[in-house]
């Protein structure tokens, strides 16, 4: 699951592209398949949404949580590849963008009502 915050003037107008493009990342890093997409966007109020200094209201932080097992190469080429990718289709330099991976061990996800230990029909590799 991947969770988006941003200020909403900004973030709302580009939710749908930002979307695509951290998808294809996904899609392309990791192989997951297309119909594994789980964002959720966080619209804040800019009274609310705080950061750091010499940053635009463009500032969007990324979290990607997902189950350990990926290497550390293949997490720093997802992340490069999401900057790239923001920066070049929707001008929103990398200053800008903060992108956070979370691990948890698959018996810590829960879905189709077992944990991510107990699931042997996965489309996509967790080890890559």
């Amino acid at each position: 699951m991947i969770v988006i915050y941003g200020i909403k003037e900004k973030l709302n107008p580009i939710k749908a592209e930002l979307s695509d493009i951290i998808h294809q990342c996904m899609q392309s890093v990791l192989g997951m398949p297309e119909d594994k997409r789980a964002h959720r966007f966080i619209p804040m109020n800019k009274d609310d949404f705080y950061y750091p200094g010499g940053r635009s209201d463009a500032y969007t932080v990324i979290e990607i949580n997902m189950m350990a097992g990926r290497k550390v190469e293949t997490q720093k080429k997802l992340i490069k590849a999401m900057f790239v990718m923001i920066e070049k289709q929707l001008k929103i330099t990398s200053i800008d963008i903060e992108i956070v991976i979370k691990e948890q061990a698959p018996y810590q996800w829960g879905f189709r009502g077992i944990t991510g230990d107990e699931v042997n029909d996965l489309k996509y590799k967790v080890n890559v």
